[in-house]
């Protein structure tokens, strides 16, 4: 995978408008929890957020509690959050 550019601060302010929930923690990371009715629901967008990672050849971090998934994303070989990680943010949401 090719180094994908660093977004500014105002880049990434930008890309979250068109986002729902996610927020920068650190100044290197896009999160977002997400919370469902059941344990197995949980784990059925788990999958699905790991198949698209693995199309995208770029893996967010998971965090499993019960019914919350927490999705933290940043672009490690590019050293920041990058426009892969907007993209990735908005293929979870829908």
């Amino acid at each position: 995978m090719d180094k994908q550019p660093v977004l500014t601060e105002t880049e990434v302010e930008q890309g979250l408008q068109s986002l729902s929930g996610w927020q920068v923690e650190e100044g290197k990371w896009i999160v977002k929890k997400y919370r469902f009715p059941s344990f197995p629901e949980a784990i059925a967008f788990v999958n699905k957020v790991a198949d698209h990672a693995e199309r995208m050849n770029h893996h967010p971090f998971i965090s499993i509690d019960y019914r919350l998934v927490t999705i933290r994303l940043t672009t490690w070989h590019s050293g920041g959050i990058t426009g892969l990680d907007m993209l990735s943010a908005k293929a979870y949401d829908e």
